[in-house]
């Protein structure tokens, strides 16, 4: 299964994007708005747990690889976890390197997620949870169309320090 956009490509995770997801979950400044940076070994166990078969019964995430159709070039992932399967509600996720970011490869990324989740999927919401700091993230959604729908207080635990969460919702 492939979703294919103008410039990039969304595939199931597989070996050849494990180099690229363990660098950026070990990475300071990739993490700093996400979660505190995993060691080699956590990163790699997490990879393990992504690249596992999925179905849309599954309670666990469905990531995809994000990769430019031109170079071939791996630029991040991005997933949804059913969270609510009864209320067809879904959680999605994305993670670009920095190089790529800022370059409308993220924005195509979550514009093919979101056309999966309403057409394959079947899901009647999405939502996102992002920190408040994290002002590139937040943009991308509410370019999107996602809403803010509250902002959770001291939610994540970021390098021994609670920060704050917004909370976005998209109605499909």
């Amino acid at each position: 299964m492939k979703l294919t956009g103008t410039r990039i490509e969304l595939s199931p995770f597989d070996h050849s994007d494990k180099d690229l997801f363990i660098e950026l979950s070990m990475s300071a400044q990739m993490m700093e708005h996400v979660y505190t940076p995993f060691t080699f070994e956590e990163a790699k166990t997490a990879f393990e747990a992504k690249s596992q078969p999925w179905t849309a019964t599954s309670d666990s995430w469905f990531t995809l690889g994000i990769t430019e159709i031109s170079t071939r070039e791996k630029l991040g992932s991005i997933g949804v976890k059913i969270v609510n399967h009864e209320a067809k509600i879904g959680e999605v996720g994305f993670m670009m390197k920095p190089s790529v970011q800022g370059k409308g490869f993220a924005s195509e990324a979550l514009s093919l997620l979101k056309d999966y989740a309403l057409t394959e999927l079947k899901l009647n919401k999405l939502t996102a949870i992002c920190s408040v700091n994290n002002i590139g993230s937040y943009k991308l959604l509410e370019k999107l169309g996602f809403s803010r729908e509250g902002c959770l207080r001291e939610n994540t635990l970021i390098n021994n320090e609670l920060v704050d969460d917004y909370l976005y919702g998209l109605c499909l």
